[in-house]
């Protein structure tokens, strides 16, 4: 089937056309759907329909006041789910760094339609290297307005180690005034909305039996490699694990994006197999007990 890339219900979302095998691709926090184009592509090339979604709230440039709630992503995740699954039977679920998070709360709330997640660099609190020891004591700032007086500013290498890339990213803000570290930082109100998400998450690991892959680089800049494990043994279903060598945290930007494009295709395909079988199994079985009704 030919393909068609399309823009979405907002500027700047991604889709490609496909099969009857949908996925969801989720974005970083304060990030932007251009960190899952590549993924997307290569996925759309395997037939399957994929949806990167502009989040209203979470988006980059999308919340300056910083008033927006994690459950305003959700509702905007929510309303791309119930797009795709228009034209889908099945759909699989991922997401990039905090956008990992919002896959496994969509989980929850359709586990007959969601078949699997891919979970790249998952973030339950951002504990990497670069990030600074004092962004800790953020964790007793208890409410919102106190929250939206904080501004992180993110130092180098930005989630990036191969220099060439980090700096095609870097050049990609060159009409913006603010000073770098500025753009790839976050707010605080943005900050402390996705802690509450994450204490929402946590909560409901033990109830996600969909299988899971899960992506993370050892030397992860933003999101230390304790964050993979803890997701691993809290969810009840099966997990496969894969950790990259030769990555920071944008893995699907980073030197082994392909290797990332590479096993999620292939973990989502045997999915996809498996469920096509599974179909195959109650159609005969459906026929057999016919006949025999018949006799």
């Amino acid at each position: 089937m030919k393909k068609k890339e399309k823009a979405g219900n907002y500027q700047g979302s991604y889709k490609v056309a496909g099969g009857r095998y949908g996925v969801l691709l989720i974005h970083s926090l304060g990030g932007t759907p251009v960190e899952l184009r590549h993924l997307a592509q290569s996925l759309g090339r395997s037939g399957f329909t994929v949806s990167c979604p502009f989040v209203p709230g979470m988006t980059a440039g999308t919340d300056i006041s910083g008033i927006s709630t994690w459950e305003d992503w959700f509702a905007g995740i929510e309303a791309s789910y119930a797009e795709l699954a228009e034209t889908c039977d099945t759909i699989y679920v991922g997401g990039l760094s905090a956008g990992s998070i919002l896959g496994l709360h969509l989980a929850t709330k359709h586990p007959e339609t969601i078949g699997g997640l891919i979970l790249l660099a998952p973030t339950l609190w951002p504990n990497g290297w670069a990030i600074p020891w004092y962004f800790n004591f953020f964790r007793l700032v208890n409410d919102r307005f106190s929250a939206r007086l904080f501004h992180f500013r993110q130092r180098e290498p930005f989630g990036i180690k191969d220099e060439r890339i980090r700096k095609f990213a870097i050049e990609s803000f060159a009409n913006d005034e603010r000073p770098v570290e500025d753009i790839f930082g976050r707010g605080g109100g943005l900050v402390y909305q996705f802690r509450r998400l994450v204490r929402r998450v946590q909560r409901q690991l033990g109830e996600i039996n969909q299988p899971a892959l899960v992506i993370h680089p050892r030397q992860d800049d933003q999101s230390d490699l304790s964050n993979a494990f803890r997701i691993q043994r809290g969810l009840a279903g099966m997990v496969e694990s894969i950790v990259l060598n030769d990555s920071y945290h944008m893995v699907t930007l980073d030197r082994q994006r392909n290797l990332v494009v590479d096993r999620t295709v292939e973990f989502l395909e045997r999915l996809a197999a498996a469920d096509e079988a599974k179909a195959a199994r109650t159609v005969n079985a459906q026929k057999y007990a016919a006949n025999g009704a018949a006799e």
